[in-house]
């Protein structure tokens, strides 16, 4: 019977010690402070050893280490006047993010409130320890800044769950990244770009201490290392490259440049019964066509002379940029030899009446003019008979394998093909001239761009009195089929702009192979001027199908 009861204590015994004694290691585990902490000894490089500096080489600025990285000493006591500032704006944007996201646990899991009790990033700015410029052929500037900050924030969130308050404060946080900061596109409107685009370049170093209740749980062995790979997983993410934060900072609307989005196949085909402005009671007609907000000339049929029931049958391609509020102006004048065109008749036609890829048969009544309380649009004045056809271009989808290298090659930069791009079929090939460094004339430098395709020949403007021009000119071309074994000749050329000898010379000229065009959708590159010494000429050239 004591044999029983001998083991019965022992076993309660063990019970009970066992968690006691556990409970109260753990507890002066997490809330003891070592008292042997000593104070480092602060060194001079030269007085090091070489194993010591091996182990300094990662605290080393990038400015140090590498030549792309330029020192911002200035940037640095830029943020470091400016934080006590930055600081309260950052901890508003915190707080105005995070409440709201608090108040959707309220109420769930016995959870009565979420709350800051305090909120602040301290007083130590983050510093950044290298700058690079990233230099590319797009409109954009893009800047790496290595970032590292070994703040001391007090950020506490109280929170009352079961009529319980418990406290979670964040503390001793160390924040070491490398993004890339791109601006784009660069617009003439004041910041001067419209979108930040932020992408991590490689995975964060994040370390921070966590206290609940005042314990510090990231003490707890498992604890620390699972946390802190989840949160660099998580980071990583959202935010590494290619994935990317987007921040706008102008209203597109505002500073987006409208690029054509299909094409308007008009067919003229013909009039009846147009008025008489002739002295034998005829009429020479013909029909000019415009869209409302092109600046492109329009287009003009043929002169129909002596009748007053032309037939034309001509067709007419023109580009759309916004066919849901775009219209279709129409014009048919009596062409005379001397003097000005009488117009005998007008109308307009929106071009979102028209459904994608399905031709339309119009009969329009034509007026004096567009107003509809003018009482001489009830005077007949014949109509006009036309054949419609909207074809939208093909969207075009991103290629990530195209992004792999663009910042890897400075001279060209060349986006892979979408998989939807097509080698047959119409489209319109669109010719971007940027710009042009190191020409130079022997005589003069008044540069323009002369382009010759297909025998059709374009200019852009003459920038005068210049080595390095800017032109930053579109030139647009409709074709029935892509032009696989086509080049475009492009020649940049220099004009006296006084009357003399010898006004025109050549500064030099590339001939563009236009397949590649055609197989990838799309290239932006710098090409070296034939018969220019050291001439480059900026071009980028883009192939949409219908």
């Amino acid at each position: 019977m004591m044999g029983f009861f001998s083991s019965l204590l022992g076993f309660l015994g063990f019970g009970i010690g066992f968690p006691l004694g556990l409970f109260i290691g753990f507890y002066f585990f997490i809330y003891s402070e070592s008292e042997d902490v000593e104070d480092p000894v602060v060194r001079p490089l030269y007085e090091l050893d070489s194993v010591a500096l091996e182990d300094l080489m990662p605290e080393i600025p990038l400015w140090v280490k590498s030549p792309d990285y330029d020192r911002v000493d200035w940037l640095n006591k830029f943020i470091s006047d400016m934080w006590p500032f930055l600081d309260k704006a950052i901890c508003s944007i915190i707080r105005s993010t995070a409440e709201p996201m608090f108040a959707e646990y309220i109420g769930k899991f016995q959870i009565e409130s979420i709350e800051f009790k305090n909120l602040s990033l301290g007083n130590l700015p983050p510093t950044i320890h290298g700058l690079k410029v990233c230099e590319t052929n797009e409109r954009e500037l893009v800047i790496e800044p290595a970032i590292k900050w070994a703040g001391n924030p007090n950020i506490i969130v109280e929170a009352t769950i079961a009529s319980i308050k418990v406290t979670v404060q964040l503390v001793d946080l160390q924040v070491f990244v490398a993004p890339r900061v791109t601006m784009k596109p660069l617009v003439p409107t004041i910041p001067c770009f419209a979108n930040i685009v932020v992408s991590l370049m490689e995975k964060p170093h994040i370390d921070f201490g966590l206290k609940v209740l005042g314990g510090d749980v990231m003490s707890i062995p498992g604890i620390y290392r699972y946390v802190q790979e989840r949160v660099k997983k998580e980071v990583a993410s959202l935010y590494l490259w290619p994935k990317s934060l987007e921040i706008p900072v102008l209203d597109a609307s505002t500073v987006a440049v409208k690029k054509p989005v299909g094409i308007l196949h008009v067919k003229v085909v013909r009039a009846t019964k147009l008025l008489k402005k002739d002295l034998l009671g005829l009429s020479d007609p013909y029909v000019k066509l415009s869209l409302s907000g092109d600046k492109h000339p329009a287009k003009k049929t043929t002169v129909k002379k002596k009748t007053l029931n032309p037939e034309w049958n001509e067709e007419f391609k023109i580009l759309v940029k916004e066919p849901q509020s775009q219209m279709l102006h129409i014009n048919v004048f009596d062409w005379d030899k001397v003097g000005s065109h009488d117009r005998l008749g007008t109308q307009v036609f929106p071009l979102k009446m028209l459904n994608p890829n399905e031709p339309k048969e119009v009969t329009l009544d034509l007026l004096k003019d567009t107003s509809v309380t003018d009482p001489h649009n009830k005077k007949q004045r014949g109509q006009l008979f036309l054949e419609l056809t909207y074809a939208p271009f093909r969207e075009e989808s991103e290629s990530f394998s195209g992004l792999l290298d663009i910042y890897s090659r400075k001279d060209s930069i060349m986006d892979r093909a979408p998989s939807n791009i097509s080698t047959t079929g119409a489209g319109l090939l669109l010719v971007t001239v940027q710009g042009a460094q190191d020409v130079e004339g022997s005589r003069h430098n008044n540069p323009y761009v002369v382009m010759i395709f297909r025998g059709e020949t374009k200019k852009s403007k003459m920038v005068r009195k210049s080595r390095n021009p800017l032109w930053n000119e579109e030139f647009q071309f409709m074709l029935e089929e892509p032009p696989l074994q086509d080049k475009i000749h492009i020649k940049v050329m220099s004009k006296r702009t006084s009357i003399s000898f010898h006004s025109k010379e050549s500064l030099g000229h590339v001939d563009i192979n236009l397949a590649d065009v055609v197989h990838n959708g799309r290239i932006n590159q710098k090409y070296h001027l034939i018969d220019s010494k050291n001439g480059v000429i900026h071009v980028e050239l883009r192939w949409k199908t219908i």
